[in-house]
């Protein structure tokens, strides 16, 4: 084909685009309510994911420090293997593995781009996205062995926050009153609807000094994390080849994977560097149900922290890392209904402030799914426009 064959096509298809036919249009509404209906079931399953996500690992912890049978012992009633509790957070990714192979990635796109530049730059984002979780769950653990679960989960009230005002800076994030005014009933959801954590300090062992304030650090680290997450999905997972511009679930699991796999290397070395190794068989001889309950509930929590990230990450993906982290706050209430309902801790019950929390999940989450639905709707209607101005 010759030249200026080559650029009468382009023309023509340049003049189709911006004169569509009615049969196009028909076409492209039927893709957009198609893709629009498969956008909110994954949305659905990525919620889903991080409410059982969220349950589980409660449940897990909660259980995990009431057969720790420290008060029978010399040691410190609070469990200080924190390297070890920043490894079980990031060590299941190699259960995603298999699930990356099941799902299939999209038609190769030729004109994207896979040059060696793009690639090194997502080599450089996963090293430094494994480095920022791996440094958020060990703070986190520091956190809570310093601080009672309550002072904890108030200074944990900053990390949407500090989501807010990142995203609106490195991601260029738009906000509106409805997303604003689920982030601000999200906080005070995440205050009153907390549930009770049976691992935090004796009185005699709570310090609110640096150590605890380590918490801050890590809401820092969490919120810069998921920034980074939904940058590296924007701007370097969906424009290498094998994506081709599209955004799927594959993504999730790709990025969960090398991003768990570089954070537990971090972990692991501070676990070996640090000697808490050592103390892993006495941990699990102290255990009341026995070694093979200790080792059973390890799993249990490092498969539930997965279930969690993917979810978690796939929210980010699908929306923003602003909404993943109000549905991961405004699960508390939720979890605390779960837990009151598991154990029986002393004075825990499911209070006034915990149903209102739980009143107040619906409208948090309400508000910013109607925030949602008002940008699908503004797409529909301006295909419409589009449709009357061919009709015309």
């Amino acid at each position: 084909m010759s030249e200026a064959s080559k650029q009468t096509t382009r023309r023509e298809e340049s003049e189709q685009l911006q004169n569509p036919e009615p049969d196009q249009l028909l076409s492209q509404r039927r893709s957009l309510i198609v893709n629009q209906r498969k956008w909110w079931l994954s949305v659905s399953l990525c919620l889903f994911l991080v409410v059982l996500g969220d349950s589980l690992v409660m449940l897990l912890l909660n259980f995990f420090y009431v057969q720790d049978n420290r008060e029978d012992s010399d040691q410190d009633l609070q469990y200080t293997g924190t390297w070890t509790q920043a490894l079980i957070q990031n060590a299941g990714f190699p259960v995603l593995i298999p699930l990356f192979f099941i799902f299939r990635s999209p038609k190769q796109n030729p004109e994207t781009n896979n040059t060696r530049f793009l690639s090194f730059r997502l080599l450089f984002l996963y090293l430094s996205l494994g480095v920022l979780v791996a440094a958020h769950s060990k703070l986190f653990a520091l956190g809570k062995l310093y601080a009672n679960y309550g002072i904890f989960t108030l200074i944990s009230t900053t990390q949407l926050i500090f989501i807010a005002v990142f995203t609106a800076i490195i991601n260029r994030f738009k906000f509106n009153r409805w997303i604003i005014i689920s982030i601000i009933l999200t906080i005070v959801i995440y205050v009153l609807g907390s549930p009770e954590f049976a691992g935090q300090p004796d009185e005699n062992e709570e310090f609110y000094s640096i150590h605890a304030w380590l918490t801050f650090a890590g809401s820092v680290a969490f919120a810069l994390s998921l920034c980074f997450f939904q940058l590296g999905f924007e701007k370097l997972l969906v424009k290498t080849k094998r994506y081709g511009n599209k955004k799927v679930f594959r993504m999730v699991l790709e990025m969960q994977i090398c991003v768990s796999f570089v954070a537990s290397v971090v972990c692991l070395v501070g676990l070996i560097a640090s000697g808490e190794y050592e103390e892993l068989r006495g941990d699990s001889k102290r255990f009341k149900k026995g070694e093979t309950y200790y080792a059973l509930s390890l799993v249990g929590l490092a498969l539930s922290w997965q279930v969690w990230a993917v979810g978690l990450i796939g929210l980010v993906l699908y929306v923003s890392g602003v909404f993943g982290d109000v549905v991961h706050m405004c699960t508390s209430p939720l979890v605390a209904l779960v837990v009151v309902l598991a154990f029986d801790f002393m004075d825990d019950d499911f209070s006034w402030p915990r149903i209102g929390a739980l009143i107040g999940t619906t409208l948090a989450l309400g508000s910013y799914f109607y925030s949602m639905h008002k940008k699908n709707k503004k797409e529909m209607m301006e295909l419409d426009r589009t449709e009357n101005i061919v009709e015309v």
